[in-house]
């Protein structure tokens, strides 16, 4: 959850990163989706994902970076804390992650490494609690 509201923070929408899919990650998640011409139902599916999705790349800085870098130190227990700022610490967590699932190894976390990192991403959804 945290790295949905990392990636809607990098897109410029207002939401704290708690980990909760609550009212706020919901309506950013609405307000998004209707910024993108996508279905305002306020689910994370595979559409949204895919047009959450951006590159990080080594040297990069930002929200997405934090996103990533939470996926390896929160959820795989590797790499940095997220601080932002792709450094050597993030690339070789993500390159022995593309290495263990069989991707190309670049350094680049795009659209097949943030599948293969980010559960839903693939296909799956989240969205707010009842």
């Amino acid at each position: 959850m945290p790295t949905l509201q990392y990636l809607l923070q990098a897109h410029g929408h207002t939401v704290t990163v708690d980990g909760v899919f609550g009212a706020q990650t919901g309506d950013a998640v609405r307000a998004y989706q209707r910024a993108k011409g996508l279905p305002d139902n306020g689910v994370v599916g595979a559409e949204t994902w895919q047009a959450l999705i951006v590159d990080v790349r080594p040297g990069a800085r930002g929200n997405a970076v934090r996103g990533v870098q939470h996926e390896f130190h929160q959820r795989r227990g590797s790499g940095a804390d997220p601080d932002g700022v792709y450094g050597p610490v993030t690339e070789s967590a993500v390159r022995a992650f593309q290495s263990d699932a069989g991707l190309i190894v670049d350094g680049v976390v795009g659209r097949e490494t943030w599948q293969a990192l980010v559960a839903g991403a693939d296909g799956g959804s989240l969205q707010q609690a009842a």
